[in-house]
């Protein structure tokens, strides 16, 4: 979509038009295009209303019921932080004074539409003129705020007075240039070094501004954690979204943190200084407890298994697994538990009989720290293809050598 059409959509008739759209319903499409055409409104208007229709429906997982009234591009939702975790973002700026953000990069405007929602003033920017003007119409609710076409390479930070009570978000892209798939989508970057703005220019910024947060791939490596910052890998459900990194008054722990966020729950923060620096790990197979537990990502990528050995009294199943064995129960907001029903080295006949000596014909592998292809080993497993008697097995470390475990949820 470009600049023209996008003015289109968003003003006058094209508006009326897409605010006007039923629900978005798979299917139904053509029906809907051809009826709106015969109605009069211009093809390329009623395409792209039917678009935005189709990404706001996707959109209501991050945006709930706000989804309604923004405006999308398909890599800027992908992209863009969801409601929960944004708001986060935005109390860290909000608790340490600041009273003016500069957004750098701030695609569709999620960032910038959650600390607007707690009157921060915010003066957004993207490299793309036409993401600068989609979040120019999803900030439109605040007319203390704007969006406008800017590169964070030219972005000029205040000095002296004017730089009080003002903080800086950076969200650099981590995607490659052009359309990768027939979705629109394009490749995610994993890289430090592959960032854009550079990391370079994201410390510079910090040193200028040192409220600064900035939002970096879950990947973001340990060592490259600036003395006296904070690194917080941050879970939604279970899934790991991002490292936001924070400088000067936006950190509250500094180090390496997790938050664990989830559906209805607010988050968990597990810090350095609640794990042990080198977790025990358990002496062989048949030392495990009854007990194990699966931390959550969050902790996984921060590296504070120790965390979870430290509130349980464990040891992790082999360093660099994650899995944690223990003799007591501990209800952890931050680690699944499970009971352990049998523990034994992995071998693909043995677990087989298992298996089949229980009758159990449903299985969910859950696997960690091991080279091993599930679906090959649920076939070599000959399941029946309907099963109704399930189990859970983790197949793992123990001082190097490959296990099994079957689990039960507790």
């Amino acid at each position: 979509m470009d600049l023209a059409l996008l003015r289109r959509l968003t003003t006058g008739e094209g508006w009326g038009l897409l605010q006007s759209l039923p629900p978005y319903e798979p299917g139904s499409e053509l029906r809907l295009q051809q009826r709106l055409r015969d109605a009069g409104f211009e093809p390329d208007l009623v395409a792209a209303a039917l678009h935005q229709s189709q990404l706001r429906a996707r959109a209501v997982a991050k945006f709930g019921p706000f989804a309604q009234g923004m405006v999308f591009t398909a890599d800027g939702l992908e992209q863009a932080t969801r409601l929960e975790v944004a708001a986060q973002h935005a109390q860290r700026f909000r608790a340490a004074g600041v009273h003016t953000v500069h957004d750098l990069g701030c695609g569709i405007g999620a960032d910038a539409m959650a600390m607007a929602g707690i009157d921060l003033r915010v003066r957004a920017i993207d490299a793309d003129e036409v993401t600068a003007a989609i979040a120019a119409v999803n900030l439109r609710h605040w007319p203390d705020c704007s969006a406008s076409q800017g590169l964070v390479e030219e972005f000029t930070p205040p000095a002296g007075e004017g730089a009080r009570h003002v903080g800086a978000w950076l969200d650099p892209a981590r995607r490659t240039p052009g359309v990768a798939d027939i979705t629109g989508r394009t490749r995610r970057l994993f890289r430090l070094d592959a960032i854009s703005p550079s990391w370079e220019t994201v410390q510079a910024v910090a040193r200028a501004l040192p409220a600064t947060g900035a939002k970096l791939s879950p990947a973001f490596p340990h060592a490259a954690l600036p003395p006296g910052a904070e690194a917080q890998w941050v879970s939604y459900d279970g899934e790991v979204l991002e490292c936001a990194v924070w400088w000067g008054p936006l950190v509250r722990t500094a180090g390496r943190t997790a938050a664990v966020l989830g559906t209805g729950r607010g988050p968990t923060v597990v810090a350095e200084e609640q794990a042990e620096e080198h977790p025990p790990t358990v002496a062989s197979l048949g030392d495990l407890g009854p007990w194990l537990y699966e931390p959550d990502r969050a902790l996984l990528r921060a590296g504070l298994v120790g965390a979870v050995t430290a509130a349980t009294g464990g040891r992790e199943l082999d360093a660099g697994v994650g899995y944690v064995s223990a003799g007591r129960s501990e209800d952890l907001p931050f680690a699944r538990r499970y009971a352990v029903v049998e523990a034994m080295p992995f071998n693909v006949k043995a677990l087989r009989g298992w298996l089949r000596d229980r009758g159990i014909d449903r299985l969910t592998i859950k696997k960690r720290g091991v080279s091993l292809d599930a679906d090959a080993l649920r076939k070599q497993l000959r399941l029946p293809p309907k099963g109704r008697t399930e189990a859970t097995v983790v197949i793992t470390r123990v001082r190097s050598q490959q296990v099994v475990l079957a689990v039960q949820g507790a």
